[in-house]
């Protein structure tokens, strides 16, 4: 194969496919089950009403069953594709759930918005809601911080009025952009790896991409689609007897202070930074990894570990002046009304994980590589059709980058700034079109208290906005690379 010098030079030619099953059907049944998988899901709950839990687990079974999963496997490949996500997710939404609720009740959730919007003005709220998605997604799973940052939303939202959509998309749209993009979040780390790119160019690069991507995709499209699609601000939380007890006592516990709210909130972001920042200097070498005070700083530095200290320094900081009878009310008032989104998320790892056991993730893969495209437009539409198959965004990340991998090794002359931008192409892909089989989809989707259409129409348009936007940028300075 020839050098690359710029991406219309460069294609897949004869790109190997590992699989670790042996699909009964051949490559088009298999994407004939796929569609059809996904159309009945939507035609259950959109037509019918179903639960979406109990379709996701219905359809999961059937495409199971329809791919000829063996039957003393089928079972397992389900548990485990909704053990792995709640695993994921279940711990980091019930913990942010407590974070966001302590704030919102103990009036921390207004001062920060009083705060931002008197310092960017009324109008441009939703701006610096997206900024701040930005800031505080840097370190932070896309979940985990959506869900902290919620109530402050909701609250920005109640005083200025006029659709929640105007306010929630940006920064929606920040969280996943820093997400998919930006080391040190698992997928792009995992397909620098992967395709011998630098992650401190990818770091650097993603950043450039990211924020131009999150403007046009996220924040530009929100002031299109918010007047056209009134969402009421839901409400959240608690049942009415918690509301009922704390009504009250909000009255009289004092509002705590921008700066004790702020580093609440930079509370995770640093203990995470403190994990990234040790994990760097073992790699390069310059600090001891057998060292004994390296590992116990490691783990406070782990996302869960992180944003359980700061569920505890909230209930401490976001509790003076209650009982804790009350506060113990807050807290778990805040599982409640998030249980529901953690099983449907569950149930969403459960559809990705059979469409992979099946073999349909494979036989898309397949396809797509048979057509011959430029190497880094191979990349984004690789990345795409695995991600419409099975969900997630980091499977598709670091599965494309595994795919192309052979390929890139076997290409001479490819730039440090190709291969960089090489991984933001899957990355831009592993954004785009995400619908009901993503967990994204559903958090998304029910904290906001939106039907599966209205989440199509908004959530799956943006997300498809900020990836392609990304990947045009991505094509542009790829000429250069």
């Amino acid at each position: 194969m020839r050098a690359a010098t710029g991406f219309e030079e460069t294609r897949i030619e004869e790109l190997p496919v590992e699989t670790t099953t042996e699909p009964v059907y051949g490559v088009m049944p298999l994407l004939a089950i796929a569609v059809a998988a996904v159309a009945l899901l939507l035609l259950l709950i959109v037509r019918f009403k179903l639960h979406a839990f109990i379709s996701l687990v219905l359809v999961s079974l059937l495409v199971g069953l329809a791919t000829r999963i063996p039957f003393d496997e089928l079972v397992d490949t389900l548990l485990t594709g909704f053990g792995d996500t709640l695993a994921n997710v279940g711990l980091l939404v019930g913990l942010g759930a407590m974070i966001g609720r302590l704030l919102e009740i103990s009036g921390g959730a207004r001062v920060l918005a009083d705060t931002l919007i008197n310092r960017f003005g009324p109008r441009r709220a939703p701006l610096a809601l997206g900024l701040a998605s930005l800031l505080f997604g840097f370190p932070i799973f896309f979940d985990a911080a959506f869900v902290v940052l919620l109530p402050i939303v909701f609250s920005v939202a109640r005083r200025f009025g006029g659709s929640l959509l105007l306010y929630a998309l940006p920064t929606a749209g920040g969280f996943l952009a820093m997400h998919a993009l930006v080391p040190p979040h698992p997928g792009p780390v995992a397909a620098s790896e992967l395709l011998g790119a630098d992650v401190g160019l990818v770091l650097l690069l993603g950043l450039l991409v990211a924020v131009p991507s999150w403007y046009v995709g996220s924040y530009v499209f929100s002031k299109f689609i918010g007047p056209r699609i009134d969402v009421p601000v839901p409400v959240l939380g608690a049942s009415s007897e918690v509301d009922q007890d704390t009504a009250g006592s909000e009255e009289t516990a004092p509002l705590p202070r921008f700066g004790t709210v702020l580093g609440v909130l930079l509370l995770p972001l640093v203990m995470i930074f403190l994990h990234t920042g040790l994990e760097t200097l073992r790699t390069v070498g310059a600090v001891d990894s057998d060292a004994a005070w390296v590992r116990p700083l490691l783990l406070l530095g782990e996302t869960p570990i992180a944003l359980l200290a700061t569920a505890i320094v909230s209930i401490v900081v976001f509790g003076r002046g209650r009982s804790r009878t009350n506060v113990e009310q807050i807290v778990n008032g805040a599982l409640g009304p998030v249980c529901a989104i953690i099983l449907i998320t569950g149930a969403g790892g459960m559809f990705g994980s059979v469409l992979q056991a099946s073999g349909i993730g494979d036989a898309l893969a397949e396809t797509l590589n048979a057509a011959g495209f430029p190497l880094i437009v191979a990349a984004f539409v690789i990345a795409t059709g695995l991600r419409v198959a099975q969900g997630s965004a980091t499977v598709a990340l670091t599965t494309t980058a595994g795919l192309l991998a052979p390929t890139v090794a076997a290409v001479d002359g490819l730039s440090s700034l190709y291969l960089a931008l090489l991984v933001l192409a899957i990355a831009c892909g592993s954004m785009v079109l995400s619908h009901v089989n993503d967990s994204g989809f559903w958090l998304v989707g029910r904290f906001l208290g939106l039907d599966v259409s209205t989440t199509l129409k908004t959530w799956t348009v943006m997300a498809t906005l900020v990836g392609g936007t990304g990947f045009l940028l991505v094509l542009l300075i790829s000429v250069f690379a």
